[in-house]
This record gives structure tokens, C-alpha cells and sequence, in this order.
């Protein structure tokens, strides 16, 4: 299956059950109350469906992106998931937000490797220049940190790995898309391996004009 083959659409509610069931083949060992729900899909189609891309092969879905538009305290970075997104993880969604703040993404496992996730990457920034965005936020997974934390703290595992001194499945791709490590989120969400780290993470729209103030 090549990636000319994959069609990308913004979410409607019709496709709600499908992402439901991706995030559970996708995330087989967590917990599925911190997955997103048909519920919660169905809420994003109804506040901010602009914001949720999804990849089809033919009518089944193969991968999703979601986030939605929010304002930032970079003074103040320190948040869970829950918190910063609201109800349904879309609650919080501000169309004046100056940033595009990442929920989620996934690929189905038997897609993985074939240039999706970069698509879906290159589809966030395309938003965030069309609505003069900042940039893109996310509390950014690092499945690799289980294997070195209790040799080190998470904030310097992310460090080794912006430094390029250790490969993180997810951190390094991310980092390879254009994003930087701003420090690393305590308790973002619930996670045994990773004891709830996640490294925050920001792409800067290089395109952002400054607007005016009324």
C-alpha cells in the first residue's frame, strides 16, 4: 500500500466508531478510559472537525490527528492532558487561540512506516499557516524512557535525546519533523512505563504574522 494510495479527510461523525476502535488497535495495553471514545470523536466533529485529520485506505481508517486551537503560558508550561483540553479532550477549544495544541495521532500498526504519520504532520502545519497559527503544541510520548529511568530523570533523557545521544521512537520522529523539546510534563498522563512523563514539545509556524492589536 503506498502512500498515493491513502486518502486524507477531516473527521465527521460517521467515522467516529472507526477512530475509537483505531485508538484501542493502537494502544492495546493502556487503560481505555485514557483513550479517546466514539463519544469523544463525535464531540471533536461537532466543535472543531478542521482540526482532526484522518487517513482512509478505501473506506477503513488507518490513522488520525487531532488537536484543537488554544492559548499557551509558556511561563507556566506544567499541565496533565485533561486539564489543558477540557471535556472530551476538545472542550477547550478557542477558534482565537494562537496555537494549534496536538491531541492526538496514530497509525494502525500494519500502516506504520509508510510515510502517514508525516503526512499527518505536514496536514497540522498546513492549518496552522492557513489560520496564522503560532505554531503546534503537544505533550509529546517517549516510550524509549522506560528502558533508561531508573538510570536517569526524564528531563534528562529528553535532553540525550535532542542531543541525538539516544533514540526515542517518537521524540526523535518528532524532532525530525521540525519540533524542539521545551522541558517535560509530570504526571500528563497515566502511563506505568513512563511513570506519566511526556516531553513538551513545539514547532514554531515560520510563516506566523504578527496581528494586530484592536
Amino acid at each position: 500500500m503506498a502512500l498515493s494510495e491513502i486518502r486524507f479527510v477531516n473527521l465527521t461523525e460517521d467515522l467516529a466508531p472507526q477512530c475509537a476502535e483505531l485508538e484501542r488497535q493502537a494502544f492495546p495495553t493502556a487503560d481505555p478510559e485514557h483513550l479517546l471514545s466514539e463519544e469523544d470523536f463525535r464531540a471533536y466533529a461537532r466543535i472543531f472537525p478542521e482540526g482532526v485529520f484522518v487517513a482512509l485506505d478505501g473506506d477503513r481508517v488507518v490513522g488520525q490527528g487531532a488537536g484543537i486551537f488554544l492559548d499557551f503560558d509558556f511561563d507556566h508550561p506544567q499541565h496533565t492532558i485533561a486539564e489543558i483540553t477540557g471535556e472530551h479532550q476538545c472542550g477547550n477549544h478557542d477558534p482565537d487561540g494562537d496555537w494549534y495544541y496536538g491531541t492526538d495521532i496514530v497509525v494502525h500498526p500494519d500502516y506504520r512506516r509508510r510515510g502517514i504519520g508525516r503526512r499527518l504532520y505536514e496536514l497540522r502545519k498546513d492549518l496552522v499557516r492557513r489560520h496564522n497559527k503560532r505554531g503546534i503544541i503537544a505533550g509529546g510520548h517517549m516510550p524509549g524512557f522506560a528502558q533508561h529511568k531508573h538510570a536517569m530523570s526524564a528531563a534528562e533523557y529528553v535532553e540525550k535525546v535532542a542531543a541525538g545521544e539516544l533514540y526515542d521512537p517518537t521524540l526523535t520522529f518528532q524532532i525530525e519533523n521540525g519540533f524542539r523539546i521545551r522541558g517535560v510534563l509530570e504526571n500528563y498522563l497515566p502511563n506505568e512505563e513512563t511513570d506519566g512523563w511526556a516531553a513538551l514539545i513545539v514547532w514554531e509556524n515560520p510563516d506566523y504574522r504578527e496581528r494586530r492589536q484592536t
